[in-house]
This record gives C-alpha cells, sequence and structure tokens, in this order.
C-alpha cells in the first residue's frame, strides 16, 4: 500500500514515528499521525491552526489524555491540594488569563534533521525508544482508511489529505478527542478539507 503515498504522505507517516519516539510512546498512534500532519506544514496544518489546533496544543491534550504529560497532576494530586485549599481548577484558569491558552505545556522539541527528505531521529534523544515502532491497530486503521477515501474520490495517490480523512473517518482514536477538545467538529471538517483540497489533472 505505502508505494501508492506520495512523498508528503510518507512523510507524515515517517514523522508520527519520530513523534512517537520524542514522546516516549511504545506505539504509533493516531495522536501521533495528527502531531504529524500538523508539523508537516502546508495548507493543512494552516486550517488546523485556523481551527485554533496547534502542535503544541496537541501534544499538551495528548499528554492530558494520556496521562503522562511532563509535571501532570492527577486526580489524587488535586484532592489533596485542594485539602490544603489550593484548587488546580482556579490556578490553571489564573495561569490561561495571564499567559494565555496551555501555559504549562511543555516547549515545542526543535525539529528533527531532515537527510534526503525525510525526518531523522537526533542521536542524543535520551532514553526515546530506540529502532522501529509499531502502529497501534487504530493508526493502521487509519492508513487503511485513507486509501479508501483516495479511492472514494477517485485518486490515484494517497495524499496527506486522505490521511486526515482517515482519521476523521476512523473517529474514535486520540486523534479524534484532540480534534474535539479544539472544538473541531469532524463532519464540518471533512467538508472543509474536501471542499478545499487542490484539483488534480484528469
Amino acid at each position: 500500500m505505502f508505494e501508492r503515498f506520495t512523498h508528503e504522505a510518507r512523510e507524515v507517516v515517517v514523522g508520527a514515528q519520530e513523534v512517537a519516539r520524542r514522546l516516549d510512546h511504545p506505539r504509533i498512534g493516531t495522536e501521533h499521525l495528527l502531531i504529524s500532519l500538523l508539523e508537516g506544514g502546508g495548507w493543512l496544518a494552516g486550517l488546523l491552526n485556523d481551527h485554533g489546533l496547534t502542535v503544541r496544543r496537541a501534544e499538551a491534550a495528548v499528554g492530558r489524555h494520556r496521562g503522562n504529560a511532563p509535571g501532570m497532576l492527577g486526580p489524587a494530586d488535586a484532592a489533596a491540594l485542594k485539602v490544603i485549599g489550593i484548587d488546580l481548577d482556579a490556578v490553571r484558569a489564573h495561569l490561561e488569563e495571564n499567559f494565555g491558552p496551555e501555559p504549562l505545556a511543555p516547549p515545542p522539541a526543535p525539529p528533527p534533521r531532515r537527510r534526503f527528505g525525510l525526518r531523522r531521529s537526533r542521536p542524543d534523544e535520551g532514553g526515546a525508544p530506540k529502532g522501529h515502532i509499531p502502529f497501534s491497530p487504530r493508526a493502521k486503521k487509519v492508513l487503511e482508511l485513507s486509501l479508501r477515501e483516495a479511492l472514494r474520490l477517485a485518486d490515484r495517490e494517497i495524499r496527506t489529505e486522505h490521511i486526515l480523512l482517515g482519521l476523521i473517518r476512523e473517529g474514535e482514536g486520540l486523534a479524534a478527542l484532540v480534534l474535539a477538545g479544539a472544538d473541531i467538529d469532524l463532519k464540518d471538517l471533512r467538508v472543509e478539507v474536501e471542499q478545499r483540497m487542490p484539483k488534480r489533472a484528469a
């Protein structure tokens, strides 16, 4: 199937592995494909940015949903702090009021070096997983759905927009939760993507 992916679409898939490695996750999930799409730039990233979803906000949302964001406090921590008079929700609201959305999100990681157009991991990437990182069943389903989206639209190649349409069509993975958390309606996003897709010569 990967022979049908354009160069840019392959970079999204390769980039998803690098995102999973950077976040120290053992599998490539739908969320890593979404973050890689955002990192790839282009009109799709711009469209998602216009809806308020940036790489930084997506990574922060993934950390919250997975419960492993650096320095993230869990429900037990919040309850313990409440006993001594500290309301985490009030603290968070105060920080957002003064510093904008996601004030506690980690700073964006530096972009990986590129060689021959492919993203490469840095040799000094600490304890991140080494070697090949497997795809989760949902991420595999998204890649299969991206092929179905290309066929449905009578496209010969699988492009980055087909990957996003596959993420939308899958609709249940962490990427869908991140999109919904950014107040992005999946049905509306699908329509917008299809309307803005570059027209290809017949």
